[in-house]
């Protein structure tokens, strides 16, 4: 068993897509490879085969080396439910709530997680492909270390560093980082990856020569910045696709714990959708469709909706004809009231909801986490769809007696008498290009544009990663850090030789 460790000198330098891409193209080649992420903050997270829960990123990582996503590969995930605390996830499963200092100095034990998902991992793959988070050179965060050097050291990898070229100053970002490190972890950083360049790359070299010349490391090599990527990001909020003139008009609240956006990624790519995320403070503009999404701290949420003015913005969209639909979070907030009595996800108490659904909710303990499978029952078609649910409230109420869908011939969501409102706890829906057309022609789109196969795209986009490692990287060198020589690969390659789906 051989571990790599990317890590990178700040938030978004490219760590998830480095990984993917790695796993991507050892998985082409037969190799039993699979990734890891030790520690991860994200509200985007999926549904594990083993009834856990991971961060997206990891679970697209999983699909590029075409295996389930197992809780495993992200032993620690940390959802944020406010400013300074978080729910812990341990190896799948929630552990509980905590503030910032508590979880500091709890790392030491939530340390032993991570070695023990990280030792079940490596005995059933070959290679692990981990990603580190944020940067290893965040001084304050050093102690106790888990995410980036402390586990490398643990596990004694090798590391690639990688760096964004595009924000600007990555020899500064690359050669510091090196310099706020231990000997040891500087030993163990074998090499970088510039990310994101755009232009001549004759215009770089003297850079690079300089770089390996100062540092005395391997520069693995140089990726482009890749125009149109669209795929599952960690936390940042995609920006909207590009559409056709006539496209129908599609908003979405960003609200401060917006969770699992990923969901509206395949309406990004629709040419007949104007997909529009709409911050904090920016004017509410006329759409056709409203779309509430998921969310970590449902009530915290529902009262940031009222001080952005959107309850009376909905009240007029609903007026003039426009619809909405809510998922998982956006559906509970549509019903009278949200009621958290333990305080699962914050102070316990109740709110009041936006009053679309006739319907309450409550929090309760036991968060649910299943995939699924079903039926839209919105109009004369019933396309079949694929999704996940992941949530702790309990919905109840007279809306829920007309469902938007069955799940295994049961009924689920709802939709208003009036048809304009929908809600479902279902994430995903979007994913399955019939079900997507559904909706779609539900909200006013008419039937002349083709909706995306995002299942499809994304095997796609990681095809196009993979292929950058071979155009672009050093590939003997990372065979070299991973100790597969020729003999190597010829062997996994009688073992497997079918590339991943």
């Amino acid at each position: 068993m051989t571990t790599l460790m990317i890590q990178g000198t700040t938030s978004d330098a490219g760590k998830t897509t480095v990984v993917a891409a790695l796993c991507r193209w050892l998985a082409r080649q037969g190799v039993s490879v699979a990734p890891f992420k030790p520690q991860n903050m994200a509200l985007n997270s999926a549904v594990t085969v083993d009834g856990g829960e991971i961060g997206r990123s990891t679970a697209l990582q999983a699909l590029a080396c075409g295996l389930a996503p197992h809780s495993d590969m992200n032993p620690v995930l940390l959802k944020p439910q406010s400013d300074c605390g978080a729910q812990v996830i341990l190896r799948g499963k929630v552990h509980g709530n905590m503030d910032a200092l508590d979880y500091h100095a709890y790392k030491a034990e939530a340390m032993d997680s991570v070695m023990e998902a990280w030792r079940a991992l490596s005995a059933r793959y070959d290679v692990i492909i981990a990603e580190g988070a944020g940067s290893p050179a965040e001084i304050n965060l050093r102690a106790n270390d888990i995410a980036n050097m402390g586990f490398a050291e643990a596990a004694d990898c090798s590391v690639l560093l990688v760096g964004d070229i595009d924000k600007g100053g990555v020899f500064a970002q690359l050669v510091g980082t090196l310099e706020l490190i231990s000997e040891s972890e500087r030993a163990r950083t074998k090499g970088f990856v510039i990310n994101r360049f755009r232009g001549d790359i004759a215009l770089l070299k003297p850079g690079l020569d300089w770089l390996v010349e100062r540092t005395d490391k391997t520069v693995a090599g140089v990726l482009p910045y890749l125009h149109g990527l669209v795929i599952d990001a960690e936390d940042s909020v995609g920006t909207s696709g590009t559409s056709e003139p006539g496209a129908l008009n599609v908003i979405v609240p960003v609200l401060p714990r917006i969770s699992n956006h990923n969901d509206f990624d395949p309406l990004r790519l629709h040419p007949g959708v104007n997909l529009q995320f709409i911050g904090p403070d920016q004017p509410i503009p006329p759409a056709d469709l409203i779309l509430l999404p998921g969310s970590k701290s449902t009530r915290h949420d529902l009262q940031w909706l009222r001080s952005q003015g959107w309850p009376e913005a909905i009240r007029k969209h609903l007026r003039y004809g426009g619809k909405v639909f809510g998922i998982c979070g956006g559906f509970q907030m549509m019903g009278r009231e949200v009621s958290d009595p333990d305080g699962l996800e914050g102070d316990a108490g109740t709110t009041l909801g936006l009053e679309l659904l006739n319907m309450t909710t409550r929090m309760v303990s036991g968060k649910t986490l299943k995939d699924v499978s079903g039926e839209l029952i919105l109009g004369i078609g019933r396309p079949g769809f694929t999704g996940y649910e992941m949530h702790n409230g309990v919905s109840r109420g007279p809306a829920l007696e007309r469902p938007m869908a069955t799940l295994n011939g049961q009924p689920e969501g709802a939709v208003s008498e009036d048809d304009q409102i929908i809600g479902t706890y279902v994430h995903g829906i979007f994913d399955q290009p019939e079900a997507a057309s559904e909706i779609l022609k539900w909200a006013g789109l008419g039937t002349q544009h083709q909706a995306v196969d995002y299942k499809a795209h994304r095997l796609e986009q990681l095809d196009r990663l993979a292929d950058l490692v071979e155009e672009c990287l050093d590939t003997e060198f990372l065979k070299h850090l991973l100790g597969l020589n020729g003999r190597h690969l010829e062997a996994k390659n009688d073992r497997q030789q079918n590339s991943p789906t």
